[in-house]
């Protein structure tokens, strides 16, 4: 597993040497921000002139490809630990936030028609619930006619933000799922199938019937041909439709002022209205880095993205960073970074 690991960051790392131009900002990470990168990076070089690339390689890839600083900045769901930022000598800061979604492809389930408590989820993911009019199943869910058919499993098998968030809200809800796989961007599932990156498990219960998966909203949005969603309960008990609103309920709950590196994970929160698995996508850069022109260059980018790219995160069902939170960010990039970003995205002009 740790050698598959390490000849994926090394083709990664040759994939974006070779797709890249020198004079472009050069990302990598998260699939889970994938579809919102991508029209950031279209946009903001129609607008500005300059080039991003992105490639969405999964969090764990990104993270190891920013500490060798083979790209200018890495994207992950799974916030580090301040302590391990410093060892790194790295900075972190929230970029956008979105929602992980249980996803289905059981006959004539539309979406939004199931629902999930944690605990059968859990319970799912754990093996115990086998198929899918298991009586546990059927009492949340009285008016869905469940059918006789067999439970596949399918899960991520690269290192993932998306799974982080989806192994730590289990985590939260179920002490047999913490005391067994725990919570992580790759954990030892009970058992499954394994795709890789968001399109691979989406691909993957789409074509495998009674199998259910964890994807993104939006890109559980871009297969409904194929799958549905469910909706699951959350700590106040209600069940929760997954959109930009019920993410935007769990969000208002978050004290980011009184973390260090923005550390904060959003699954399970508070609220009438929140969406218990929704989640933040971080970026990763040096504190130090080789280049000041290239730091500068990725930091011009994010502010364009925190100032100007809200309008194409909300098309997409993601729900941009509050204001106050996006003064925030600024002062600490002034504060962590040792070459301080001279130019403003809002005012940047073609290069």
């Amino acid at each position: 597993m740790k050698n598959n690991i390490k000849l994926s960051v090394i083709l990664a790392a040759l994939l974006i040497a070779t797709q890249s131009r020198a004079a472009e900002t050069r990302g990598a990470g998260s699939t889970f921000v994938s579809p919102v990168m991508a029209k950031w990076t279209d946009t903001y070089k129609a607008e500005t002139g300059s080039a991003v690339s992105y490639q969405a390689v999964g969090s764990g890839i990104g993270l190891d490809l920013i500490k060798k600083e083979a790209v200018d900045f890495g994207a992950s769901d799974m916030p580090l630990d301040p302590k391990e930022l410093d060892r790194l000598g790295l900075m972190q800061f929230p970029i956008v936030i979105g929602g992980v979604v249980p996803v289905v492809n059981i006959e004539g389930i539309k979406p939004g028609q199931i629902r999930f408590t944690g605990q059968v989820l859990a319970d799912i993911y754990l093996g115990k619930l086998k198929s899918w009019n298991d009586p546990a199943i059927g009492a949340i869910n009285p008016d869905v006619n469940l059918p006789n058919t067999a439970i596949t499993v399918v899960h991520r098998i690269d290192g993932s933000g998306t799974t982080f968030n989806w192994s730590n809200y289990l985590s939260k809800v179920s002490q047999q799922w913490k005391a067994s796989a725990g919570e992580a961007a790759s954990v030892e599932w009970p058992l499954g199938l394994g795709g890789r990156g968001n399109d691979g498990v989406a691909s993957l219960v789409s074509l495998v019937p009674g199998a259910i998966g964890y994807l993104e909203y939006t890109y559980a949005l871009q297969r409904l041909d194929r799958i549905s969603f469910g909706i699951v309960q959350n700590s106040a008990g209600n069940y929760v439709v997954p959109d930009a609103a019920s993410f935007q309920a769990a969000a208002t709950s978050a004290d980011w002022k009184a973390e260090n590196d923005f550390h904060l994970v959003l699954t399970n929160a508070p609220g009438e209205d929140a969406y218990p698995i929704t989640a933040t996508t971080f970026v990763l850069m040096p504190k130090a880095p080789k280049s000041r022109e290239r730091s500068e260059a990725a930091i011009d980018f994010m502010r364009w993205l925190l100032e100007n790219g809200r309008s194409q995160a909300e098309t997409l069902n993601y729900v941009p960073l509050p204001r106050t939170l996006v003064d925030q960010v600024e002062r600490y990039w002034h504060q962590s970074v040792r070459v301080a970003p001279t130019v403003s995205a809002s005012t940047s002009v073609k290069r």
